[in-house]
């Protein structure tokens, strides 16, 4: 059992999105059908969306500090 909330609603969100992926492409990570290169592909894909995803949030967060001074 876990304790800490934060853990557990992340838990909570990968059994959601993995739930999500099998219903909207009909397969999950056990599949046999990508190559190594293809995973990693995926990978730096994911961490480069993230990437721009921070930094939108970042520089909004800039322009309110900007703004309460």
């Amino acid at each position: 059992m876990v304790q800490d909330k934060n853990v557990k609603a992340v838990i909570d969100k990968l059994a959601h999105r993995a739930k999500i992926g099998l219903e909207k492409y009909g397969v999950d990570t056990n599949r046999n059908d990508l190559t190594d290169i293809e995973w990693v592909t995926h990978a730096q894909e994911e961490a480069m969306d993230l990437a721009i995803y921070l930094e939108r949030i970042k520089q909004n967060m800039l322009r309110k500090m900007d703004d309460w001074k």
